[in-house]
């Protein structure tokens, strides 16, 4: 990323540029800004937008051939195209002789660093990949746009947001703004404005059911249910959910009993601090024999739906009666 920032302080451009990766909301912002640095006038004549697996190479090829019409550059921009996942020789091969005016973008999902065309832009230009952002660089910039709006929120609070939002850049984004809004006028964030207009994710409302089980609050944990279905969220998928969940806590339960603590347990589970912490908290009312026993009984209860033995909706909601009675911990 400080590469591309780079080239467009310097405005020494490279011929192409792959942004790949899972963080699509960084990957589409440095795509805008290359563009609006490659093309400042917004010059449509000379400017070509590709998108999609059914691209027709030949004609690509034959345009970026086309000198540019009253310009000093042509652009290409191409996106999910899985050149960069499948064969495509043709453009590789080309990619050894671009004209000096041609600047391609390329922009995926995923790519195979094997690949001639990932070789091919590598050479001439920039391979960026956008991963998913750590839970402390998300935190960062939420709490950066948030002081330059002259905003306060506590540590608490801050990860109450975060366990909300996910860690999906664009769905932070919108959250932030929609916070924005809700607090004009007053300095503080609190609670209370994060629970008012911020959507939980469904995995975090999946997490809330499971602390509702773990607390034996059978009405929250089966109105979370309800909740979920309205959201028409399949059965099958709170089921898996539900079960990775429980799996999570498990090893928490584990690393606990070894001695691990918070940081740790979410380094090898491979989630935030703050999700860790929680983990910690549900483990507490549970023996690690009763947690073994519930990831084979969700276990047990996928394969009594693919059977017919079970309903999908009825097997996850005896699942939650039995794990949230008051007497079964």
């Amino acid at each position: 990323m400080k590469d591309i920032q780079q080239d467009i302080k310097t405005g020494n451009f490279k011929n192409a540029y792959l942004l790949y990766g899972e963080e699509n909301y960084l990957k589409q912002q440095y795509k805008h800004k290359l563009l609006e640095a490659l093309n400042p006038d917004g010059d449509t004549m000379n400017m070509a937008f590709y998108e999609g697996k059914k691209i027709e190479v030949g004609p690509l090829i034959e345009l970026a051939e086309t000198m540019p019409f009253l310009a000093e550059r042509r652009i290409l921009l191409v996106e999910d195209s899985g050149f960069f996942k499948n064969k495509c020789d043709q453009l590789a091969e080309y990619m050894k002789q671009v004209p000096d005016y041609l600047y391609m973008i390329f922009v995926e999902d995923q790519v195979d660093k094997r690949s001639r065309m990932y070789k091919a832009v590598g050479k001439i230009g920039r391979t960026v990949q956008f991963s998913v952002q750590s839970e402390e660089t998300l935190m960062r910039w939420v709490l950066g746009i948030f002081a330059r709006e002259g905003k306060k929120i506590t540590r608490k609070d801050m990860e109450l947001f975060m366990s909300q939002v996910g860690s999906d850049m664009g769905n932070v984004y919108q959250e932030v703004e929609k916070l924005l809004c809700y607090t004009m006028g007053r300095e503080r964030i609190t609670a209370q404005d994060i629970q008012a207009v911020c959507v939980p994710q469904i995995t975090n409302k999946i997490f809330e059911m499971v602390r509702a089980v773990t607390e034996r609050n059978q009405k929250k944990a089966l109105d979370l249910y309800e909740d979920l279905l309205a959201l028409r969220e399949p059965p099958m998928r709170i089921l898996y959910l539900l079960a990775r969940q429980f799996r999570q806590l498990l090893q928490t339960k584990e690393m606990l009993e070894e001695g691990k603590g918070q940081q740790e347990i979410g380094k090898t589970l491979g989630i935030p601090g703050f999700a860790a912490k929680n983990c910690i908290k549900c483990v507490k009312g549970y023996k690690a024999m009763e947690l073994r026993e519930a990831v084979e009984d969700f276990t047990s209860a996928e394969e009594d739906v693919k059977t017919g033995k079970l309903g999908d909706v009825l097997s996850v909601e005896l699942l939650i009666v039995k794990y949230s009675s008051a007497g079964i911990l």
